[in-house]
């Protein structure tokens, strides 16, 4: 058996997690937009032979773009820019399953599989927010547990409509004029509480037979979620502990399910800071954080607990209790209050621990240390690889490709090179067959 393979993404977030990484010398103030930015960060991923670069996205503009950069361009659009110019680093875009449409998305990630190669994958999302909900026409958003019943039936669509062609359907025969074997073609007679979508879809099979399925959620409801359907979960956890159970949560969920336990990729969140020695890594941290106005880090602190920015003393712990909001996202917020909680940090503290809204566990240090902790994650089980979230992009990305991924190689924890060219290769996953491939033939085509 080969031995078990650290698995690393990079989290494109504009121009670095950091809020105020726009603000650095060596980054560009409008990346956030500018395709050529997200081509450059790919091709670094690629360099590094990453399993994958992954779009975060919102449907409106839910922070301060007085101070920083912001969510933009559509995600598969940048991913089908990003595919054009390289050949294997996987290509993972947010969408999200509130406000859509099952054929849309289907048909789009279907799209960007043949486009890239096989090497798509959607991070199918619900979507909590007020302005994003205002968007779309609704004055509130949905409530939890109907946001994730909605995403559960989408997603069964979507993936139905994946499988609507099996993977040898289209023929293209010239020299017999037969060019697509319909009995192969199914209809998908989907009626549900949510969704009426009569398929097949009209993308043939894709090169993975579906895309792979990505999940970002640690809620009861997004953990079931993930335990249905995911194959790659992008998570958060602050701690070892923290980690290892959230892991042995997920995979219990699965077992549940009928699935493998190991069937799921875990990746938490990530957040890096590298310098030669860990003073100069220190010092770029203190400058990052130097540059967030203290406004915007309690802002978003507070959006997070959903509480008036008013009841945080800066000299204080946070307020307790804190009760879970309803309609909050429940993984940032569960995830900062354990933070603050078990170090028992006044709200300056929680501020510069979360690196003014990074909301992950950031690590910051020497190229060796960083591997160190990687390691040390991996090798517990805590995770089985990270969605990596560098301070600066790209310059944090080429830094972590040059100096920690060679450490990572060297102790055998992580490729040298690409083994295949699509995203399921990258994660060891197989390629699925169509759930209608044994199903007796029906013709949906005339």
């Amino acid at each position: 058996m080969s031995p078990r393979q650290l698995h690393l993404n990079v989290n494109l977030l504009h121009s670095g997690v950091y809020p105020s990484a726009w603000r650095l010398p060596d980054s560009q103030p409008g990346a956030f937009f500018d395709l050529k930015h997200f081509v450059r960060v790919a091709q670094v991923a690629e360099r590094g032979k990453l399993d994958a670069i992954f779009l975060a996205d919102t449907p409106a503009i839910t922070d301060r773009i007085d101070y920083r950069p912001f969510f933009s361009l559509e995600p598969t659009i940048i991913l089908a820019t990003v595919a054009a110019a390289t050949s294997h680093v996987g290509l993972i875009g947010t969408v999200s399953t509130s406000y859509n449409e099952p054929f849309n998305i289907a048909r789009r990630f279907a799209s960007l599989d043949h486009a890239s190669g096989g090497r798509s994958g959607w991070n199918a999302v619900t979507t909590a927010d007020a302005a994003s909900s205002r968007n779309f026409g609704l004055d509130a958003p949905p409530d939890h547990t109907a946001r994730y019943a909605r995403a559960k039936e989408f997603t069964e669509v979507v993936q139905s409509l994946w499988d609507s062609w099996e993977d040898d359907a289209f023929v293209g025969d010239q020299a017999s004029g037969r060019f697509v074997d319909t009995s192969k073609v199914h209809a998908i007679g989907h009626r549900g509480h949510y969704y009426s979508v009569a398929g097949p879809l009209n993308v043939p099979r894709s090169p993975q037979g579906r895309p792979v399925m990505v999940q970002a959620g640690g809620s009861s409801d997004g953990r079931d979620f993930a335990a249905a359907y995911a194959e790659a979960i992008f998570t958060l956890a602050q701690s070892i502990d923290d980690g290892v159970a959230y892991a042995r949560d997920l995979r219990a969920r699965a077992a549940a399910y009928g699935r493998p336990g190991d069937s799921i990729v875990i990746l938490p969140g990530l957040a890096t800071v590298i310098g030669s020695t860990e003073a100069e890594a220190r010092r770029r941290q203190d400058e990052l954080w130097e540059l967030v106005p203290l406004d915007y880090s309690l802002s978003r602190l507070a959006g997070t607990l959903q509480i008036d920015p008013a009841r945080l003393d800066l000299d204080k712990p946070l307020p307790d209790p804190l009760p879970l909001p309803a309609n909050a996202n429940h993984t940032m917020f569960n995830g900062t209050v354990a933070l603050a909680r078990r170090g028992n940090l006044t709200v300056r503290q929680l501020l510069r621990a979360l690196g003014g809204g990074v909301g992950h566990r950031i690590i910051v240090g020497t190229p060796e240390q960083i591997a160190d902790d990687i390691e040390a994650w991996f090798r517990i089980g805590a995770a089985d690889g990270f969605n990596l979230m560098p301070d600066v992009l790209p310059t944090g990305l080429e830094t972590f490709v040059d100096t920690v991924v060679p450490i990572l190689q060297r102790r055998g924890l992580f490729r040298t090179d690409y083994s295949g060219t699509t995203l399921r290769a990258h994660f060891g996953l197989p390629h699925p067959p169509s759930r209608f491939a044994a199903r007796p033939r029906q013709t949906a085509c005339a």
